[in-house]
């Protein structure tokens, strides 16, 4: 026969167990699985540089993007784990597992800074002490956003902005590719257009609607984020099109210029996008790029006449 205080014991034992065997699941969704599809970004120069087609490149970019999205769930973590209280009183905010208390508040702290810390070791370890340096300043400026900078007028965009750029330059800094202007200036104003695209797409469904948005978010005027989305996809356009030129003609051996091609569909995205932008329904670009098939058909088909350039067919 069983004890009365052994039944209440074990009744009070059970939600604790639930609650740490639901635990990493909780870490896991802190991480923001959905956001690591930005990471594929890391391929972006290696591409650009025809260097995908080596076992060896392709198995270093790989532990590239798995050292990225680690330190990406770093800053989630550790961001998640500072604004708990104020995501509580936010009506989707409150549902993240920190927030509705699935993760312990220390958890999400300990578990963000042991990635932090240990992520630039093992890309020095396993790559070279560029890429750990680039690793360690993106977690630090990360943090220092979470803090403080995006509380900054301006300075949040470029913080987000270089986030990506930082993500399109790792994947050649972990292979030694030199990284041209070119591709420099069009990844850094391509993902400026994005960024302000989608905090434009904020304020436009914002305005007007009497609801409680974050303070920096009501400092910008609509007016602004169109201007800066529009001259970024401007710059990132012609930069675009200035390297795709600078090749000349027809390469040697090649059938058509497929590198001035591509200037059609990279040109035919960015107007596509803008239609999101300025509808107001261009939220995260991920979601934005995922659901939406012609921009898919666009990307594709550069995706082809760039592969054709790089292999000069």
């Amino acid at each position: 026969m069983t004890e009365p205080g052994t039944v209440l014991l074990d009744e009070a034992r059970t939600p604790a167990l639930h609650r740490l065997l639901a635990l990493p699941g909780g870490l896991l969704r802190t991480a923001r699985p959905r956001q690591w599809i930005k990471n594929v970004l890391v391929l972006a120069a290696p591409a650009a540089a025809g260097r995908l087609l080596s076992p060896h490149d392709i198995g270093q970019l790989a532990l590239v993007f798995c050292l990225f999205t680690a330190s990406a769930a770093a800053v989630y973590l550790i961001n998640d784990a500072q604004d708990a209280e104020a995501d509580r009183a936010h009506p989707d905010k409150r549902h993240r597992p920190v927030a509705a208390g699935r993760v312990p508040v220390g958890a999400a702290y300990a578990t963000g800074a042991a990635l932090a810390v240990l992520t630039p070791p093992l890309a020095a370890l396993t790559c070279n002490a560029m890429t750990a340096t680039l690793l360690t300043a993106y977690v630090l400026m990360q943090l220092a956003y979470c803090v403080k900078l995006k509380h900054v007028l301006v300075v949040d965009l470029v913080v987000v902005t270089t986030g990506f750029l930082m993500r399109a330059m790792i994947g050649g800094v972990a292979l030694g590719i030199p990284l041209s202007r070119w591709f420099l200036i069009t990844a850094g104003f391509g993902a400026l257009f994005m960024v302000a695209a989608k905090r434009y797409s904020e304020a436009l469904r914002m305005e007007g609607s009497g609801a409680a948005t974050r303070s920096l978010l009501d400092a910008y005027t609509t007016g602004y984020l169109r201007f800066v989305w529009q001259l970024a996809a401007g710059v990132a356009v012609l930069a675009y099109c200035l390297w795709a030129l600078e090749a000349g003609g027809v390469a040697r051996g090649s059938l058509l210029p497929w590198r001035q091609l591509s200037m059609v569909p990279f040109i035919g995205a960015i107007l596509r996008y803008a239609v999101f932008a300025d509808r107001g329904s261009a939220g995260a670009p991920e979601d934005v790029v995922l659901h939406d098939r012609a921009l898919a058909v666009i990307g594709a088909v550069w995706v082809a006449l760039y592969a054709l350039a790089v292999a000069d067919l």
